[in-house]
């Protein structure tokens, strides 16, 4: 069989047409539901000119429509290629030109900027417009681009699947985020994105599955999911169809609310949730606790699976949830658009990392010293690597060989993707994430992991969130800065701040700088920007640097 992702959705729809598989607001498609215009989209985008191999971005926030359009995508072999919607013009005219797109799905309120951009791409000639899952009666002009309504695109198309047979090589790609550059877009085949960001290997087990194993779940008791982030991003959307694969109900929400969250879990009886470390976790505990003792406190008795990616999910944040669900399960997993699902954690309340999160590693999964040879586990309890995936992993970069080359090796006849994450080698087999390499602080000849320092720095009382940089140093090469936003009414100081971090940081790592921002450069998902908070603390300095010279005696 093809080990395809039109086809494992395909087997689902088989084997449970009539269940609920996503649900927005109070809008629900069943697996029947999606099939049939998901095919009529498939069918108006081949009747355009759209062949295997193109590819068509979706430009959109969470909604039943842009699901419905990534299925149409890879049923007729096409190439999905996903669009941060908060991307300006500069950088949608980079991503249209980068990708290669001749095809693109959007939704209404963004007509304006793809008619500005449309004119600079030639081979993007079709467009499809989905109404706005927020602004229903957006009615920006689309005339000036060729722009067709998803109404009008699906009218009359067949609802038949009668698609020409498809392959596990088929293409599938997944931009990065951009957070420390240009995206760039991840080359996956099919079945290795399956294997591991779909559900392909058991998470638990390390066992391989079959390709019928998720399909023939799916008339079980079925679980009700809500990953929370946008599937603009590589995370969201895998966790999208892996739940799709096995006939679960994924829950969707078009933005992050604390509040909405909380009456989604309540309202839908949700089990998994599924976040982004403290930027969703903080303000959820916060809204969560602020009903408690009041005569209509949330109802969250359903939940009982908490899992958190991709950011930090810190010790203090994490005892307030386990406080709140005492009885839930708490995970931290770790994976890149690079390496797909790398490891996983179960927390335990009694003994939670300050460090970073703690992962028992995944199947394939390494880490890699110096030399990019893998470490023996079990004999370098205490050292730094690269964490690394073998087995599955993508061609490479997006018509870009020479980052493909960098993070993509070759060892000892191992091919593994080592996107430049740091970890520890810690007792029986785990280790502790500490941070990509790209943002490691150099101070001094001695490295500085900023998560680490971050972790240290969430658990001041005064401290809402905050990130750490490296900023050039005539002295130390680099010096350590920390950008903050404080709690509401609060602030914090540098020398109060260092005095703190005293019992839980050695002295090189300790804060030299320090910026009070008004709010966290972060992504739609709650990823850091990093560039943005070094520009910010930079800012900061100079400002500083002048306001001294200024004052300074004739």
């Amino acid at each position: 069989m093809a080990k395809n992702i039109a086809d494992l959705f395909e087997h689902a729809v088989d084997a449970v047409p009539d269940n609920p598989a996503v649900k927005v607001g109070d809008e629900v498609a069943t697996y029947a539901d999606l099939e049939r215009d998901s095919n009529k989209l498939a069918h108006y985008l081949t009747s355009q000119g759209v062949k295997a191999g193109d590819h068509v971005a979706v430009y959109a926030k969470n909604s039943i429509e842009h699901v419905v359009a990534v299925l149409a995508v890879v049923k007729i072999r096409a190439v999905n290629i996903n669009v941060n919607y908060r991307y300006v013009e500069g950088e949608l005219n980079y991503l249209f030109d980068n990708a290669d797109v001749v095809a693109l799905i959007h939704e209404r309120p963004y007509a304006p900027l793809v008619a500005a951009c449309a004119p600079n791409h030639p081979r993007l000639k079709t467009f499809v417009v989905i109404p706005d899952v927020v602004d229903v009666d957006n009615d920006a002009d689309i005339s000036s681009y060729g722009g067709v309504t998803y109404a009008d695109a699906i009218e009359g198309q067949s609802a038949e699947r009668d698609f020409n047979e498809r392959s596990a090589d088929d293409l599938h790609i997944i931009y990065t985020g951009g957070t420390t550059g240009f995206p760039k877009g991840v080359m996956w085949r099919h079945e290795d994105f399956w294997r591991v960001l779909g559900g392909g290997i058991d998470f638990y087990t390390g066992v391989p599955l079959e390709e019928h194993d998720q399909s023939k779940q799916a008339t079980e008791p079925r679980l009700v999911t809500f990953p929370m982030s946008p599937l603009m991003h590589g995370g969201a959307q895998a966790s999208l169809l892996m739940h799709l694969f096995a006939g679960h109900l994924t829950v969707l929400e078009p933005k992050f609310d604390a509040q909405k969250v909380w009456e989604v879990v309540e309202r839908d009886k949700v089990q998994m949730l599924f976040m982004t470390g403290d930027a969703m976790a903080r303000p959820l505990i916060e809204e969560y606790e602020s009903r408690l003792g009041t005569d209509r406190p949330y109802d969250a008795a359903s939940l009982f699976v908490i899992s958190s990616s991709a950011a930090i999910f810190s010790p203090q944040v994490k005892r307030r949830w386990m406080a709140a669900f005492p009885d839930g399960i708490f995970t931290d997993s770790v994976g890149a658009s690079e390496t797909g699902f790398q490891g996983m954690g179960m927390q335990d309340k009694d003994n939670i990392s300050s460090d970073g999160p703690v992962i028992g590693l995944g199947p394939n999964s390494v880490v890699l010293d110096d030399d990019n040879h893998p470490m023996d586990l079990t004999t370098s309890v205490g050292k730094v690597g690269r964490l690394g995936r073998g087995g599955s992993v993508p061609m490479g970069y997006y018509k870009d060989p020479e980052k493909s080359a960098q993070t993509f090796l070759e060892v000892g006849g191992e091919r593994y993707s080592v996107p430049g994450d740091f970890a520890r080698v810690e007792e029986d087999g785990k280790v502790t994430l500490l941070g990509r390499g790209s943002n490691c602080v150099n101070t001094g000849g001695e490295k500085v992991y900023p998560e680490e320092v971050e972790m240290a720095i969430k658990s001041h009382p005064a401290v809402y969130d905050c990130l750490v940089v490296g900023l050039p140093d005539d002295k130390y090469g680099q010096t350590v800065a920390a950008v903050i936003q404080a709690r509401e009414g609060m602030t914090v100081g540098l020398d109060e701040l260092r005095t703190f971090l005293r019992t839980s940081l050695s002295g090189y790592k300790l804060p030299r700088l320090l910026t009070l921002v008004p709010e966290i450069p972060r992504n739609a998902t709650g990823k850091a920007q990093y560039p943005r908070a070094k520009e910010l603390a930079l800012e900061s300095r100079a400002a500083d640097t002048a306001s001294v010279t200024e004052g300074a005696p004739a």
